[in-house]
């Protein structure tokens, strides 16, 4: 996602004291986890391939679910950078609880609404209120750290969902891979560039917040496929330029200002649907035609689906959050109960570049979206709503991809 992470003095100071307390006082955070016996009813052939929208994995946990102790605390970051947390990480993660057999009492789902002061508190409230496990997607990783220090100060371990802390101290982290994220995004500019016929590709690429980790992380998936092409001359790079807290209205001027200096672009990598269409718009201010200069995406937004549809845009990247908070609960689940999670389960290592540490992950796969896969993708999974879609675009564009609205 396209949040940023902000560098925030205060917070990270308030991080440090809180370690200082936590290793005066002798406390070395959550106990060790024990592997599950054969006998013990906890399944250990659960991978983070092993999910889909039908949540019945979930039904397997319910003997782990009964094993553990304390509440499990969810805490989402805003409502503002994007609609996915009201929309579907939140109702999903309560369906991933309540499906392995925990009520509403053993488990509460919190949004900090944007404040850095918000999300520390709701993390304090919940381990004041028994929870034994959080699960946080932090607005940035000042609020995170501190966090982190806190529930370590108290006994409390903590997982990143979606969000990796840097300088942070969780037991886990689970996201869907973010280099390979770049890398779909890369491949499809490379696979536009063909479709749409376009000659000597000269690519200008609008990267995410500088200090967002996940943005990084994307760049160096895109920039992976796309080098080689640079490199052996059969595309130029015109640019790269990073946009400050993923802000639209920055990108616009951005992109406008670079188009005007550089009237030779015509291909784009942009980082997420919304920066997409930031591009787009100047585009059709341009009068540019559908078709002609391909743009990327991320997110898999309306908008984003809209684009597609109207030949502006090549592509986005889907996340199916069903899996993503199946994964996030199951894993609490075992770290609740203290269990080892199986190994299929976590199945990768994202490094924290702060405090140079390999932490345990679960990394989930994306999945590309363009107009010939949009019905059986997002509409399908009720990730876009397909009437709003087709009102958009109309429902004869709809209906050459198989699109009913």
């Amino acid at each position: 996602m396209g949040k940023h992470f902000r560098h925030r003095p205060g917070l990270v100071m308030a991080a440090a004291l809180i370690a200082v307390v936590a290793t005066s006082c002798g406390t070395s955070g959550t106990s060790p986890s024990k592997s599950p016996s054969p006998s013990s009813g906890i399944p250990t052939n659960i991978t983070a391939n092993s999910f889909d929208n039908t949540f019945s994995v979930m039904k397997q946990l319910t003997g782990l679910a009964a094993q553990g102790k304390g509440k499990i605390g969810v805490i989402l970051p805003d409502t503002a950078s994007s609609a996915r947390y009201v929309d579907f990480d939140a109702p999903y993660l309560a369906q991933a609880f309540k499906t392995a057999g925990l009520s509403s009492s053993q488990y509460k789902i919190d949004n900090a609404q944007g404040s850095d002061a918000t999300e520390l508190t709701l993390a304090q409230a919940d381990i004041t209120d028994g929870a034994s496990v959080l699960l946080v997607d932090p607005l940035d990783s000042g609020v995170g750290a501190s966090i982190e220090s806190y529930a370590k100060a108290h006994g409390v371990a903590v997982i990143d969902y979606d969000r990796l802390v840097l300088g942070g101290s969780r037991e886990y982290y689970v996201s869907f891979n973010n280099v390979t994220v770049g890398k779909v995004i890369g491949q499809g500019l490379v696979d536009c560039i063909s479709a749409w016929n376009v000659k000597s590709p000269h690519v200008f690429e609008l990267d995410g917040a500088p200090t967002d980790n996940n943005a990084t992380l994307f760049a160096q998936g895109y920039n992976s496929v796309l080098n080689p092409y640079f490199q052996n001359g059969t595309y130029v790079k015109v640019g790269e330029i990073a946009v400050p807290s993923w802000d639209n209205q920055q990108a616009l001027t951005i992109f406008q200002q670079q188009f005007t200096a550089h009237k030779d672009i015509n291909a784009v990598v942009t980082a997420n649907d919304g920066l997409g269409n930031a591009v787009i718009s100047v585009l059709k201010a341009q009068n540019i035609p559908p078709k002609t200069i391909p743009t990327t995406g991320q997110d898999a937004t309306l908008q984003g689906m809209q684009n597609i549809l109207q030949g502006y845009q090549c592509m986005s990247v889907y996340k199916p959050i069903y899996l993503e908070a199946q994964a996030a609960v199951a894993l609490a689940l075992y770290v609740r109960a203290g269990v080892t999670p199986p190994s299929g389960l976590v199945n990768g290592t994202t490094q924290d570049t702060t405090s140079k540490v390999a932490v345990p992950s679960i990394l989930l796969t994306p999945v590309s979206v363009n107009a010939s896969n949009m019905a059986s993708t997002v509409i399908r999974d009720k990730f876009i709503s397909a009437t709003e879609l087709c009102a958009a675009v109309g429902a004869s564009v709809c209906s050459q991809y198989g699109i009913s609205g």
